[in-house]
Formats: structure tokens, C-alpha cells, sequence
């Protein structure tokens, strides 16, 4: 039997009595000079870094992802051949509106995050449950998530503001469709699939560049709650999405998914019927069929959920070469807005730990920083260039150059020949089964149902129509039939 270990300050020094506090005598107040409790509380104050603004509420685990075609034709990234190459990840879902101590099983998109240590450094694929989002320009994201959070005079998520926002903003037809379907609160983490959303870019070795999609299809099935299961689930079983990701894992059942790629020449953007860089739109399968290019796979819990859940940061900024951006614009905000968000909440020092460090060597000339650990470069150089061999540029582009053209300013999107706000959202209606879009109108109504101002019932329901007449005229009843039963 090894022998126990003494417990020890911060600094190192053996703690004699952890179960009792220095006081001046046995009656006597508390004194300054009790280290040891000092220490312990004020870490103890200190222990809850500030929570995110937006996917605060997240369960991860460890993972691999595993290569099963030839993808050299369309990217140079290292990570991807050969076939049979495999690449350790850490994957991180969340839910987006609520707190950390919300339910798990709330009516919410579902994050999606993956970080793939590869040998060219971290690349950051940060996504959702759904192939689109609610806005297409970065410039509304604050104002969409002030919609959905605690309302500044009731501090209670109205849904009258959610369907104000909604009311105002057509583009988001399509994914409130998605959201008040049966896909709106999956079962599980395991039971749902993922996708990258935005359109990145690939660029291969010759310098040619395709505009790419990713789509994760789980090999568990696709598995939902109604919304009286998730209503109940969350009064008895709040953490059920953490508890049921952590015990399959556990008990060996590792959860995978079958990663696919839609692919577009650079050259049939400019043509293509919708605006390939629209959030609120997807490439249907039949213009770009997906292609299996491998498969990924969760093996491995957290020791820690705070060390390596909570302080882990995914910014889609960290790309590797032959990996880029897009000019979708909701992708070129998230590229300043994640990293920043990671500088503010745990620190300008984020990426050195141990959740976050690359599994590649990093050179660089960053110093300094609250929370530095690492040896500070010791005696490198921190400049750059200098004379003393350090680390020098590569010469060589991580990604493409994107030809731009037209004046500097303020403009809306570009429209393509197909492109409106409603087209997608109609036929993802028309695809539903009766019964589907039976539930759909009854959790539209069920929460359009609850606002109190007729005018943003209306263009709400507006919106519904314009996708399709029958959703439209579906939904205005079944809000009809829930405000009369109030």
C-alpha cells in the first residue's frame, strides 16, 4: 500500500490541521495570519470563471477522427491522408440560450464544436445541430441573443421578445422550422447529427480551391424528444444529455459519426442558385451530393469537467493549411468573436492549457499575460525578425487568396437567382409527414402563442405563409386554439 500523501498549500507547505481555523483562543476570533484559510476561500471565491455569453451550458469528450477517402484531390491538410490516418479531438456540445444550470433538454439548437489536434497545429471546427442558423449577418448576433436571454425588466426568457426578433427578421424562417420540429430537442448528444453550417474552404496542393460543407451523420440514429418528454425530463432529469453521454462512454459504447463533405468548384459560386455563403441556406444534396470522407468517433471522458470542458475554447479562427474561410459573413464575425470571448473569460493565456495546447511545436513571440506557465520563451527573443535564429515566417499561404471587387460600405447580400428567405423553409415543410407537421404547428403555437402583442403574432405567422400556405394557415390555428384555451 503506497503511502498517503500530506496535504499542502498552494506553495507547497505541509498543512497541519485542515479541519479546524486559528483563532485567538478556543472562543476567539478568526486570525489574518491563518494561511491556510485565507488561501482556501479565496480561491474558493475565485473558482467560477465567468460563464460563456452563448453555449454556457456544454458536456465533451475525447475522441479521434479517422480517415476513409482520398480528399488530397480538394485539400492539402496534413490531417487528412493518408486513408487510415487518425487524428485525436476533443468535442464539446452545448446548448445556446441557457445558463449552466439550465436543462439539458430545452427547444434549442445544440452546439457542435471539434477540436482536431493535428501536427500542423489545432483546427477548430465550431458548428452546430442544424446545417443553418437564424441570421445571416454578424451584426444582428447581439441583438438575436438579447432576444432569447433573460429579459432586462422580468429577468425571465419571454418568448414575446424571441418572436419580436423573429417578426423582424424574415431570413430566419428556415431555422425556426428546424426549431420547432421534431429535431428541435434531440434525445441525446449520441442520438443527433452535426454540421459545420458555415461553407469553408479547401485548397489543394496545386492551388485550386473548393468551397466545402460538413456534415456529421451519427451512426447511433436520429433520436427526438416531444416537447411534453423534454418538459418532463427537465423537472426530473435536468443533466440527462451529460449523464447519458458520460455513462455510454463509460460503459464502452462509443458514440460515432460518419463525416461527410458537400463540395463546390470555386468557379460555380458566383452561378449557383442560392448565395453559397448564406447561413440560412443549405446546398440541397441533388446540386451537391455528400461524399464520406471518414469517420469520427468519442472514446475517452474528462478527468475533469472543469479543467478540460469548461476551460475549453474552439475559435473557427484556428485553421491549418489547406483549411480556410469563407465570405459567409456570419463566419467572418464568429472569427474575431470567439477568440475574443476565450481572452476575456479565462484569460490572454487560454491556448496553453492542457484542454487547449496544440499537439503540434508552437513558435511564436507572444509573451507575458496573466497566467503565463510555461516558461515564457525563457531567454528567446521576443521579436521579430531578429538575428538570433528564431522562428521565421513560412512563405508559404495557410489558405487561398478570395478576389473582392465594389466599393467599401454597408451592403445588403447579394442575391442569387434563387435566393429569398422563404423557398427552403417551404420545402423542408413539404417534406414533413402530417403527423410532423402537425407537431411543428403545435410547438410553434405553443410558444407564438404565449405573446401578447397581435402585431408580432401576425408577421410571425406571415412568415410561415410565405414559406407555405398550408404551414401558415396550420400554425394561425393551432396559436388560435392555444391563446383561446388560455
Amino acid at each position: 500500500m503506497s503511502e498517503r500523501k500530506i496535504l499542502t498549500t498552494e506553495s507547497g507547505m505541509p498543512v497541519a490541521d485542515n479541519q479546524n481555523s486559528q483563532t485567538a483562543g478556543s472562543g476567539g476570533p478568526v486570525l489574518l495570519q491563518d494561511h491556510q484559510l485565507i488561501e482556501k476561500l479565496a480561491h474558493f471565491d475565485r473558482e467560477r470563471v465567468p460563464e460563456r455569453v452563448v453555449h454556457a451550458k456544454g458536456s465533451g469528450a475525447y475522441g479521434y477522427f479517422e480517415v476513409t477517402a482520398d480528399v488530397t484531390r480538394w485539400t492539402r491538410a496534413k490531417f487528412l491522408a493518408p486513408i487510415g490516418k487518425r487524428t485525436e479531438l476533443f468535442l464539446r456540445f452545448s446548448t445556446v440560450a441557457g445558463e449552466k444550470g439550465s436543462a439539458d433538454t430545452v427547444r434549442d439548437p445544440r452546439g457542435f464544436a471539434i477540436k482536431f489536434y493535428t501536427e500542423e497545429g489545432n483546427y477548430d471546427l465550431v458548428g452546430n445541430n442544424t446545417p443553418v442558423f437564424f441570421i445571416r449577418d454578424p451584426l444582428k448576433f447581439p441583438d438575436f441573443i438579447h432576444s432569447q436571454k433573460r429579459d432586462p425588466y422580468t429577468n425571465i426568457q419571454e418568448p414575446e421578445n424571441a418572436w419580436d426578433f423573429f417578426s423582424l427578421s424574415p431570413e430566419a424562417t428556415h431555422q425556426f422550422t428546424i426549431l420547432f420540429g421534431d429535431r428541435g430537442i434531440p434525445a441525446s448528444y449520441r442520438h443527433m447529427d452535426g454540421f459545420g453550417s458555415h461553407t469553408f474552404q479547401w485548397v489543394n496542393a496545386a492551388g485550386e480551391v473548393f468551397w466545402v460543407k460538413y456534415h456529421f451523420k451519427t451512426d447511433q440514429g436520429i433520436k427526438n424528444l416531444t416537447a411534453e418528454e423534454a418538459a418532463h425530463l427537465a423537472g426530473t432529469a435536468p443533466d440527462h444529455h451529460q449523464r447519458d453521454l458520460l455513462m455510454a462512454i463509460d460503459r464502452g459504447e462509443f458514440p460515432s459519426w460518419t463525416v461527410k463533405l458537400q463540395i463546390m468548384p470555386a468557379i460555380e459560386a458566383a452561378k449557383y442558385r442560392y448565395n453559397p455563403f448564406d447561413l440560412t441556406k443549405v446546398w440541397p444534396n441533388r446540386d451537391y451530393p455528400q461524399i464520406t470522407i471518414g469517420k469520427m468517433v468519442l472514446n475517452r471522458n474528462p478527468e475533469n469537467y472543469f479543467a478540460e470542458v469548461e476551460q475549453a475554447a474552439f475559435n473557427p479562427a484556428h485553421f491549418v493549411p489547406g483549411i480556410g474561410p469563407s465570405p459567409d459573413k456570419m463566419l467572418q464575425g464568429r472569427l474575431f468573436a470567439y477568440g475574443d470571448t476565450h481572452r476575456y473569460r479565462i484569460g490572454i493565456n487560454h491556448t496553453q492549457l492542457p484542454v487547449n495546447r496544440p499537439h503540434a511545436p508552437v513558435n511564436d513571440y507572444l509573451r507575458d499575460g496573466a497566467m503565463r506557465f510555461d516558461g515564457n520563451s525563457k531567454r528567446q527573443k521576443n521579436y521579430e525578425p531578429n538575428s538570433f535564429g528564431g522562428p521565421a515566417q513560412s512563405n508559404q499561404a495557410v489558405w487561398a487568396p478570395t478576389e473582392v471587387h465594389g466599393m467599401a460600405g454597408t451592403h445588403a447580400p447579394k442575391r442569387h437567382a434563387e435566393d429569398d428567405d422563404f423557398v427552403q423553409a417551404g420545402a423542408l415543410y413539404r417534406l414533413m409527414s402530417e403527423a410532423e407537421k402537425q407537431r411543428l404547428a403545435a410547438n410553434i403555437a405553443g410558444s407564438l402563442g404565449q405573446v401578447s402583442k397581435n402585431e408580432i403574432i401576425e408577421r410571425s405567422i406571415a412568415h410561415f405563409r410565405q414559406a407555405d400556405t398550408d404551414y401558415g394557415e396550420r400554425v394561425a390555428k393551432a396559436v388560435a386554439a392555444k391563446r383561446t384555451a388560455r
